[in-house]
């Protein structure tokens, strides 16, 4: 779970039984919002860095980044079912993320998460926690 489920019993909280996943709109939702990232960063002159290390086409990505969504906000661990374990930061290794990178990363996901996520404290927990990992992965 990404939150902390013992703030308060808002439905923009996180609980056992209605998870971020749920809260957002489950299936189509997660995935408006993955390919809402993808959209933002391949038309943003802040993202161009971002963008130039991406494969392209970025269908595939796009797919990939949706199942790992999917798990990471408590829906089905789609990512994991094809992929194994995430191991986020082991995958990319490969890549120089620095801090710029890790800021465009964020600013094509913020922008996503205002258009998509209407829940204001749903879309800032989402922000908050991803902004954690986003910095995780920061190798040098």
């Amino acid at each position: 779970m990404i939150f902390n489920k013992s703030t308060t019993n808002s439905k923009a909280h996180p609980t056992p039984e209605q998870t971020p996943y749920q809260l957002m709109g489950g299936e189509t939702a997660v995935r408006a919002l993955a390919n809402r990232f993808y959209d933002i960063m391949e038309t943003a002159p802040e993202a161009k860095a971002l963008y130039a290390i991406h494969p392209l086409p970025l269908d595939a990505i796009r797919q990939k980044f949706f199942e790992f969504l999917s798990g990471w906000l408590g829906g089905p661990a789609l990512f994991e079912e094809k992929y194994g374990h995430p191991r986020l930061r082991a995958r990319h290794m490969p890549f120089t993320v620095n801090e710029q990178l890790r800021d465009e990363w964020m600013f094509c996901m913020n922008k996503a998460l205002d258009e998509v996520v209407t829940d204001k404290l749903l879309r800032e927990g989402i922000r908050q926690s991803i902004g954690q990992l986003a910095s995780h992965m920061i190798n040098c």
